[in-house]
């Protein structure tokens, strides 16, 4: 029988200052078994035919073979009176972006310029059709671009090895010791190989698995990133020429070949930088801020600067006058569709899983931000099948892998983006500059696109600052954050994204070894149980200890919490009174004698116990037996239904089971203890 009785308690009361409300309960003290029989408490249960479906919905099929098509959902129901006006504008405001960072980022990839225009036009049509953001900007990505410059640089031929290899193979007799690739050929096959692995963890439901790319890591990678996009331009900045450096140690290496090639400075081409820079940056902080609050669409600065890059470079003869560097042939009309060279694919699998991971994780990233804005969803593992479709068919026409692009996306939306129209009208603009205006930019200086490149990358610079906040809410997470960016910038890339995931997942398992743990008091006669050094006027029991342990019980902790438990209620064995000093550095503990006077009652608080495997029952058997055989009564409240029934698996296999009282809350085991003790103290009474 339960009995509510409300009313309001004030001031003179003596709680609080604020009024609030007070409840009574009356009810039986439960036991955890009486109170599953009262409630009907059966385990769940999974007939095969929904493991079975289960089975195929998570290897890729069933439902998700319906819902492969987004644009079968929201083309039908395109509403061109709201929608067209804003899609168009956003269109040609991504088209016009697209140009120019398509270009630069291309140089990133070791690949001509125009290879960013591709990107612009055919992954991004097949994103529209399998994607499920309509706000993100697809195409090129510095980070992306230069990850697979990396794997270009490895494995291409270019041009003038190529004549040398002719010509020694000619007097060797036409034999040669290694296939021939040139850097497009690498960039295909590299594109292909993450669209296959994208599709394939589309097919195993992978989608969750850019959580394990947390926020400090994918900070501190990305800005120590940038520095390598920052290095990669330093030659074209300063119109020197360098020796080509290792894999490893790129960025020092390269400012150090920077550095003892300073006299041979092209004025002339620092001096276009220096401009180029200055006026686009200014730009970005002044004008821009300006602009956008009078007109969704923004200055095109950077295809400005290319554009009179060019004009500047073909009439005034920069490249005979100053001997500055240009862009060079660019073909119009689209590509031939080939074939990447699929042997090389093993051996360029581990680079294109590193590339893999970080392009899904920028993406889901920013299709999150404009899906919490626009109160939408997004399904993680159709963006796979997006993704790596987009890569798959772009890999015939020499394309990248895509990756959302941070500037362009918040570019796009900001003009009004509805809908993937605004992609559609995008690539029809970008068509229009392959098939006839791509020789134009032929007398481009390539210090121009570096110029855009290293203004670009302001964003990612300023990330740097976020230490300072991770420092501040979590000092393992600015750990993370260090080591990824430390080992990104001083030695490599992929090793950089490695040892994040190694810092990341020692961070968790720091964090599993420290789980939170407190005594609980009763709170002023309520049914309330706090920690004891946080709440004063929470107050222990007398000769009861109610331990609250928060976090997972399984073989990596089971040591930890019994030596936690024997820690906080005072009881301690002489052998473990030196290791657990290693526990905390102000306090040291021995064995108390006299533990069974002062304490009759344990109860362990596993309201907070999400996961208790084998080895963690073994040590709760362990414990309640020491305690017990010292005349200590354990009980046990708040475990949850998983874990109360791995306990009772464990208790049908093994021999040594766990037998204790188990109560729904700790108030219900505090009331119980109390009854029994009431009667034993009965029954003791002579008479």
């Amino acid at each position: 029988m339960d009995l509510f009785s409300d009313r309001y308690i004030t001031k003179d009361e003596g709680l609080s200052s604020r009024p609030s409300q007070q409840f009574n309960v009356i009810r039986r003290v439960y036991q955890q078994d009486a109170l599953n029989k009262d409630a009907d408490y059966q385990v769940p249960e999974k007939p095969l035919a929904y493991r079975a479906k289960r089975v195929v919905e998570n290897c890729g099929f069933g439902e998700c073979i319906l819902n492969a098509l987004p644009i079968a959902r929201w083309l039908p129901r395109y509403n061109f009176k709201q929608s067209l006006v804003g899609d168009l504008v956003a269109g040609a405001t991504t088209a016009v972006m697209h140009i120019p960072q398509g270009m630069a980022y291309a140089l990133l990839a070791e690949v001509p310029p125009i290879v960013g225009l591709y990107m612009a036009f055919f992954p991004v049509l097949v994103y529209v059709i399998f994607g499920t953001s309509p706000h993100v900007s697809m195409g090129t990505f510095a980070v992306a671009c230069l990850m697979a410059g990396k794997v270009v640089t490895q494995y291409a031929t270019h041009s003038e090895a190529v004549v040398l290899i002719n010509a020694t193979s000619i007097d060797t007799g036409g034999e040669l010791a290694t296939p021939i690739y040139t850097p497009l050929e690498v960039l295909s096959i590299v594109c292909l190989t993450v669209g296959i692995m994208q599709v394939i963890m589309w097919v195993l439901r992978l989608g969750a698995v850019s959580t394990l790319l947390s926020e400090p890591l994918v900070s501190g990678f990305t800005t120590a990133a940038s520095f390598h996009v920052l290095a990669s331009q330093l030659k074209d900045l300063f119109g020197v020429k360098i020796p080509k450096v290792g894999p490893n140690y790129k960025v020092v290496f390269t400012v150090i070949e920077i550095v003892k090639n300073l006299p041979n400075l092209n004025w002339a081409a620092f001096t276009i930088s220096a401009i180029a820079c200055f006026i686009i940056a200014i730009n970005n902080e002044l004008l821009k801020p300006w602009v956008s609050k009078r007109s969704r669409v923004p200055v095109p600065i950077e295809l400005l600067a290319i554009v009179i890059g060019t004009l500047v470079s073909r009439y005034g003869g920069l490249k005979d006058a100053f001997g500055i560097s240009l862009v060079g042939n660019i073909p119009t009309g689209l590509p031939v569709p080939e074939t990447p060279p699929i042997e090389l694919l093993p051996s360029i699998a581990l680079d294109a899983f590193t590339i893999t991971m970080v392009t899904y994780t920028i993406s889901m990233s920013m299709a999150l931000i404009f899906a919490s804005k626009e109160k939408y969803e997004i399904d993680a593992n159709q963006e796979l099948l997006a993704l790596g479709a987009s890569n798959v068919f772009g890999s015939f026409f020499c394309c990248a892998p895509l990756c959302a692009s941070l500037s362009r996306s918040y570019i796009q939306y900001q003009a009004g983006s509805k809908t993937g129209i605004t992609s559609v009208v995008s690539a029809s603009l970008i068509l229009c500059v392959l098939l006839w205006l791509g020789p134009f930019f032929e007398q481009l200086p390539r210090c121009v696109l570096a110029s855009i490149i290293v203004v670009s990358l302001k964003g990612m610079f300023m990330q740097v600052k976020e230490l300072a906040k991770f420092w501040k809410l979590s000092k393992l997470d600015a750990v993370v954050w260090l080591v990824t960016f430390l080992v990104t910038l001083l030695i490599n890339i992929d090793i950089g994204l490695g040892a994040g995931l190694l810092a990341s997942v020692g961070a968790l398992f720091c964090r599993s070894q420290r789980p939170y743990t407190c005594l609980l008091g009763r709170v002023l006669d309520t049914d309330l149980y706090l920690d004891t050094k946080r709440y004063r006027a929470a107050e222990e029991l007398p000769g009861i200890k109610i331990f609250h342990y928060c976090g997972g019980l399984n073989f990596a902790t089971k040591n930890l919490f019994r030596a936690t438990l024997f820690r906080k209620i005072g009881y301690l064995k002489p052998s473990e009174a030196h290791d657990e000093e290693t526990l905390t550095k102000s306090e040291s503990y021995e064995w108390d004698p006299t533990i069974g006077h002062r304490v009759q009652c344990v109860i362990i608080d596993a309201t907070a116990l999400s996961y208790v495997d084998a080895p963690g029952i073994k040590s709760l058997v362990a414990s309640q037996k020491e305690l017990v055989s010292n005349n200590i009564a354990v009980l046990l409240a708040g475990a949850n239904g998983p874990v109360l029934e791995m306990i009772e698996r464990y208790n049908s296999l093994e021999t040594d089971q766990l037998q204790l009282d188990t109560f729904p809350t700790v108030h219900d085991a505090v009331v119980y203890y109390k009854i029994l003790q009431a009667r034993k103290d009965t029954l003791t009474i002579p008479a």
